[in-house]
C-alpha cells in the first residue's frame, strides 16, 4: 500500500515539476490575450462574445485562425482568465472575470501596462500557425551544442515515459512483434529501454541523420538516418513516443500513411505515447496536458495536443480505424492502432 501512495505521491509531484519548468507559458498566454485585445473585445461587446465575433473583430481577422485562437481560449478559460458559457446555437460564448477586468485596457485599475513592462520580448507566436522558420529541429541540424542540449532533453523524457510504460504494457510489446522501429526515436534511448526488457524484439531507430550521428551504440538497436515523411523502415510494429504532437493534422496524415506502408497488412500495429487530453482540456496531470499544448501552439508548425476523439479521426485518416488507449501512469497514454 506504501509504494502505490509513494509512486502516487511522485506523479504528483512530477506534474508539479512540469508546471514549474513551463510557468513561463501563463504569462506568455496572458501577454498573447493582450496583444490580440481580448478582454477590451468582450468589455466593448457587452460583457459575453463568441469564438467567431471575437476573431471578427481583432485588429486583422486575415491573420488569425479560429482553430488556434479556441485552443487559446480553453486554456485561458482553464486558468479562470475568461468565462465559457452556454452555446448559443453552435456556438461557445466567451466573457469576462476577475482576473481579465485587469487587462481592459480603458479602466482606472487596468494592468496592461505592467504586462508590457515584464513581457517585452514575445514569447509567442501569434494564433495564426506562423511560427519561427523550421522550429527546433533546424536550429538542431544548424547548431552543434544546441543539438547535444536538445537530443539530452528528448533522451531524458523518452527514458522517463518508458519506466512508465514497459511495466504496464508487457503484452503489447511481446505479442507478435520481432521488429520495432521507432519513427523520431532520437538517439534511441526509449527503443534501447524497450529492447533491454524484450531482448527478442530487433529494434530500429529512425531519427534524423543529424541526430543519429551523435546517437551512442544500443545492443540489438540499429540507427537508421532518414525522414519520416519519405520512408520509414520496415517492421512488425512502429513506435512513436511523442511525435504527432509536433505536427499539424495534415502533415500527421503523411507520417502515418508511412507507417502503415512500413508494417505488415496482417497482424501489424501502431504504438504511440501521446498526451490524450479530456473534452475540456485536463488529463490525467491536470493542467499539465494544457501547458504543452500551448507549447505546441507557440513554438511548432501547427502542432497540438489532442483529445481521444481528434486522435480517433487523425488515426482513420492515415489509415488506423481501430484503435485502443492503454493509462500508464504518466502524463501519457499509449494509443494502440492497427490497420485493419
Amino acid at each position: 500500500m506504501g509504494s502505490v501512495e509513494g509512486e502516487e505521491e511522485l506523479l504528483i509531484a512530477q506534474a508539479e515539476v512540469w508546471k514549474l519548468i513551463h510557468g513561463y507559458i501563463d504569462s506568455a498566454t496572458i501577454k498573447c490575450a493582450f496583444e490580440l485585445g481580448i478582454a477590451d473585445l468582450i468589455h466593448k461587446n457587452g460583457g459575453t462574445i463568441s469564438l467567431s465575433q471575437l476573431a471578427s473583430g481583432i485588429v486583422d481577422p486575415s491573420h488569425v485562425d479560429s482553430a488556434y485562437l479556441a485552443r487559446l481560449m480553453r486554456y485561458l478559460v482553464r486558468k479562470q482568465v475568461f468565462s465559457q458559457h452556454e452555446k448559443i446555437g453552435e456556438e461557445t460564448l466567451y466573457g469576462l472575470t476577475p482576473k481579465s477586468r485587469w487587462l481592459v485596457t480603458d479602466s482606472d485599475t487596468t494592468l496592461t501596462p505592467m504586462v508590457v513592462l515584464q513581457n517585452p520580448s514575445p514569447l509567442h507566436a501569434p494564433p495564426n500557425g506562423s511560427v519561427k522558420e523550421g522550429g527546433p529541429w533546424d536550429k538542431a541540424s544548424q547548431n552543434p551544442e544546441f543539438n547535444n542540449v536538445y537530443n539530452h532533453a528528448m533522451s531524458c523524457t523518452a527514458k522517463l515515459f518508458m519506466k512508465a510504460l514497459l511495466p504496464h504494457y508487457t503484452d503489447g510489446l511481446i505479442d507478435s512483434i520481432k521488429t520495432l522501429v521507432d519513427v523520431g526515436g532520437g538517439t534511441g534511448t526509449a527503443l534501447a529501454e524497450v529492447v533491454k526488457v524484450h531482448p527478442h524484439i530487433k529494434g530500429i531507430n529512425l531519427d534524423l541523420p543529424h541526430v543519429v550521428a551523435i546517437a551512442p551504440d544500443h545492443a540489438g538497436v540499429k540507427h537508421v538516418g532518414g525522414d519520416m515523411f519519405e520512408d520509414i523502415p520496415k517492421a512488425d510494429a512502429v513506435l512513436m513516443q511523442r511525435v504527432l504532437h509536433s505536427w499539424g493534422d495534415n502533415y500527421c496524415v503523411k507520417i502515418l500513411r508511412n507507417c502503415r506502408k512500413a508494417m505488415p497488412e496482417k497482424g501489424g500495429k501502431l504504438i504511440l505515447v501521446e498526451i490524450v487530453l479530456k473534452g475540456d482540456g485536463s488529463g490525467s496531470f491536470g493542467d499539465v496536458g494544457l501547458i504543452f499544448d500551448m507549447l505546441m501552439l507557440f513554438y511548432t508548425l501547427n502542432g497540438r495536443e489532442r483529445t481521444e476523439a481528434e486522435w480517433k479521426a487523425l488515426l482513420k485518416k492515415g489509415g488506423f480505424p481501430r484503435y485502443k488507449i492503454i493509462e500508464i501512469p504518466a502524463l501519457v497514454s499509449v494509443i494502440e492502432a492497427y490497420p485493419e
